[in-house]
C-alpha cells in the first residue's frame, strides 16, 4: 500500500453513489481499509449537509465536510473545528432571482444554512433536496419577498431550453460576484454561490489543516461542479460517466459510478488487490 498519507475527496452523486443513491459494499470496504491505513477521506458535494450526513455516517467519517460546492466547510462531529460559511450577498441573489422571473424558470430555492426558501411548492423538488416540512425550517412563497438574508446558495430549476440562455445571462451580468454550476441529468439544476467558492478551494483548506500536499490529494468527480477540485488535485480522477470536459483535465479516468469506479481506482492506486 502507498504509505504516504493522502487526502481522498469524494463527490457524491454520479461518483461515490450509485444511480440508486447508495454506496456499495465493495466501496465501503475499500474506503474503510484506506482510512485504517491513516489516509484522510472527506465528502465534497454540492448537496447541503442534511442531504450528506447519512453517507458521512455510513462511512464512519470523522473529518470535515464540504457542502454547497465549497460555500460551507464544517466538521459534523467536532464543534471546536471552525466552520467557514461564505454566503452570496443578498443584493446579488435578488438580481439573479429577478432574471429568473423574467425567464419564467420552473422553480428556485435559496438556503441559509438550515433555513430553506422555495419559490413554488413542488413535492418532487422537495424530495430531490431532502426537504421535509416536519423537519426543516422551510418557507414557501415568492423568493424575492421571502429571502431577507445572504443565502449560502441559490438553486435554479430551468427548463432544458432555458439552460444556455440563463447561464449566458449569469456570465454576462454577474460573473464578477458569483460562481454558477450546472447539474446534468436527471435533475437539470443550476447552482449559484459566491465568487471564489468551489470544491477545490475547500478541499485545499482541508489539506492544509492535515498538512497534506496538493500532490497527495486524490479527488473524484463527474460533473461541472467538480472541475476546480479535479484540476487542482495532484491526482484528479474523472468518472467514466462524467462530463467530457472534466475527463479532459483529469489525470485519470475510472469506471462508472455503477461499476464501483471509486473502489476500482483506489484498489489499484493503493495496491489493495
Amino acid at each position: 500500500m502507498n504509505t504516504k498519507r493522502h487526502l481522498i475527496a469524494l463527490d457524491l452523486d454520479g461518483t461515490l453513489l450509485t444511480d440508486n443513491k447508495t454506496i456499495t459494499d465493495r466501496t465501503k470496504y475499500v474506503i474503510n481499509k484506506i482510512k485504517s491505513a491513516g489516509h484522510i477521506v472527506v465528502i465534497a458535494t454540492g448537496r447541503p449537509d442534511r442531504a450528506s450526513l447519512t453517507y458521512y455516517n455510513e462511512l464512519n467519517l470523522d473529518t470535515p465536510m464540504v457542502n454547497f460546492n465549497g460555500a460551507y466547510l464544517h466538521h459534523p462531529t467536532d464543534k471546536k473545528w471552525e466552520a467557514l460559511h461564505t454566503p452570496l450577498p443578498l443584493p446579488t441573489a435578488q438580481a439573479v432571482i429577478r432574471t429568473c422571473y423574467q425567464l419564467g424558470v420552473n422553480n428556485m430555492m435559496a438556503e441559509v444554512l438550515g433555513n430553506v426558501y422555495i419559490d413554488r411548492y413542488d413535492e418532487e423538488f422537495m424530495k430531490i433536496f431532502h426537504i421535509k416540512k416536519e423537519e426543516n425550517q422551510i418557507q414557501i412563497g415568492q423568493l424575492n419577498r421571502q429571502l431577507t438574508l445572504d443565502p449560502t446558495s441559490l438553486i435554479i430549476h430551468p427548463s432544458q431550453d432555458q439552460v444556455e440562455r440563463l447561464r449566458q445571462n449569469l456570465e454576462q451580468n454577474h460573473a464578477e460576484v458569483i460562481e454558477h454550476r450546472h447539474w446534468g441529468a436527471p435533475w437539470n439544476m443550476i447552482e449559484v454561490v459566491r465568487k471564489g467558492m468551489n470544491k477545490g478551494v475547500a478541499v485545499s483548506r482541508i489539506a492544509q489543516h492535515y498538512n497534506i500536499a496538493q500532490e497527495q490529494i486524490i479527488a473524484f468527480g463527474d460533473e461541472d461542479n467538480d472541475f476546480e477540485m479535479i484540476k487542482s488535485a495532484g491526482i484528479g480522477v474523472a468518472m467514466k460517466n462524467g462530463a467530457n470536459h472534466l475527463k479532459e483535465i483529469a489525470n485519470y479516468q475510472t469506471t462508472t459510478n455503477e461499476e464501483d469506479g471509486v473502489a476500482v481506482f483506489l484498489e489499484k492506486y493503493f495496491d489493495l488487490s
